[in-house]
């Protein structure tokens, strides 16, 4: 402000100079000087102060803003530094982890390394002891023709009765051992299958994640190995022994229930007055049943002749029939419930019980039914005294003048086929368990799983079940 107040007073003097020039040159007379500048000269400078003021504030303002704006992303620059340090921080710790679990894993692998060729040693030893095991097998076998063979020609010189019983109890005890051997030899491949995986898993790339199952895979390994061969070993003179000797076999699935078993399983039963035999148990609904029939997949071939019905056919594991006799024993030991079970194709399952008793074979297996109780129909209503027929022994003559269509299988029929749950099921697919449609023909549909009650049919079930269990341990379902 000052230098432009300096400046209009230069100017104001030269302009008072000027006028003096131009009335008299140097002969005019001297003009006063004034201290203040033009009034125009003080609108023109107030005039740009303003504007020039505006332009600071303007600055200023932008300037505050830009500052605002360069603190905010320099706060936003040291958080992130921060997290990106902790961030380096975890990394280095990760690196020291991995660093000790890459040594770990390098010591794990020479160990799994020299385990799998110990392994191998061994799996080959066992295979060896097994190809021992089928030449005992088959060694017995041999003995065991020699021995019917002996029994049959002793049989004409025998004068006591009580030793022909004896030689032929002995007769089905081999049986049952030479059929427990052929069984055990199949669960000693599944065994060898298990061992080839787990080798396979050995000898497979070190993986992340692979830490924490090594620790566990050697006791496994060994344990699976250390069984299987024991079993392999012992079974044979274990189960000669147990056939001849032993007494402590359960009488049924109900009474192992009952000694603390509750997993569903394949076990060796003895009902009164007979041989032990396989079962498998059912311990789902809060008690023991035996079953004696499963279907659920329809990979069994339930049309078979009489023999195979009277013996039982099939696996305790999958599909099967457990057999006529067997039933005759068990139900011998009175007081049976029979439980049937069938499931829909839509997963809903219904039950039925009755009390029942089975005659022997003198009576062809004729069946006697008394309604307990269930959620199914009842067809069976005029089955007391029903015997059990197959197509080709048809003690009930059902299979030819009575009924217009052919049946299959075997059952107690009393009719036409209102139930039959030994029906050959009817495959569409080979993916598919049963027919879930009719099939083309009233003929057809007879030969699926039959169980109706009056007009209303259904066949085709997906699942079913007959089990046997005591009258004291029914449970409602």
């Amino acid at each position: 402000l000052y230098t432009v107040c300096l400046y209009l007073r230069g100017r104001g003097s030269a302009g008072s100079m000027s006028r003096a020039q131009g009335f008299g040159g140097a002969s005019a007379l001297p003009e006063t000087r004034s201290l203040f500048a033009p009034l125009d000269d003080v609108h023109l400078l107030s005039n740009g102060l303003l504007q020039l003021g505006q332009s600071m504030r303007e600055f200023v303002q932008k300037t505050k803003g830009q500052i605002n704006t360069i603190f905010q992303k320099l706060n936003i620059f040291d958080r992130s530094f921060v997290r990106l340090a902790a961030l380096a921080g975890e990394i280095k710790e990760g690196e020291e982890e991995l660093k000790q679990t890459a040594a770990v894993l390098n010591t794990h692998n020479e160990e799994i390394k020299e385990l799998s060729k110990k392994i191998s040693v061994k799996m080959e030893s066992i295979l060896q002891e097994k190809g021992q095991l089928l030449n005992k097998v088959e060694v017995m076998e041999e003995q065991l023709s020699s021995l019917s063979y002996l029994q049959e020609f002793s049989n004409c010189k025998c004068n006591s009765l009580v030793e022909q019983e004896v030689m032929q109890r002995q007769d089905q005890s081999i049986n049952s051992l030479l059929a427990a051997m052929v069984e055990q030899g199949r669960h000693l491949d599944h065994q060898t299958m298990k061992i080839k995986l787990l080798e396979e898993k050995v000898n497979a790339p070190n993986l992340p994640g692979r830490k924490k199952y090594s620790d566990y895979f050697f006791v496994c390994v060994l344990l699976v190995f250390t069984t299987t061969l024991c079993f392999c070993l012992y079974f044979p003179f274990f189960f000669f022994s147990v056939a001849f000797f032993a007494t402590d076999f359960p009488s049924d699935c109900s009474e192992l229930f009952d000694r603390g078993e509750r997993a569903n399983g394949t076990y060796a039963i003895k009902p009164n007055g007979s041989e032990p035999f396989m079962v498998f148990c059912d311990m789902s609904r809060g008690r023991g049943a035996t079953v004696i029939q499963q279907r659920r997949d329809g990979s069994m071939n339930f049309d078979q002749p009489w023999e195979k019905y009277e013996n039982g056919f099939g696996e305790l594991q999958g599909e099967f029939w457990l057999g006529l006799k067997k039933m005759y024993s068990l139900a011998s030991q009175g007081n049976s419930v029979l439980h049937i079970q069938l499931e829909d194709w839509k997963q809903n399952r219904h039950f039925i019980e009755y009390r029942f008793y089975l005659e022997g074979p003198e009576s062809d297996y004729a069946i006697q039914l008394e309604y307990l109780s269930g959620s199914l129909p009842n067809p069976l209503s005029n089955h007391t005294g029903v015997v059990f027929s197959t197509k080709d022994r048809d003690n009930g003559r059902h299979w030819a003048s009575r009924c217009s269509h052919p049946q299959s299988g075997g059952w107690w029929l009393s009719s036409c086929g209102d139930a039959n749950l030994n029906g050959v099921a009817i495959k569409r697919r080979l993916n598919e368990r049963y027919s879930r449609v009719r099939a083309n023909g009233r003929s057809e549909r007879r030969r699926g799983v039959q169980w109706r009650s009056g007009r209303k049919a259904s066949h085709s079930f997906a699942f079913t079940q007959i089990s046997i269990h005591p009258l004291d341990s029914v449970n409602s379902l």
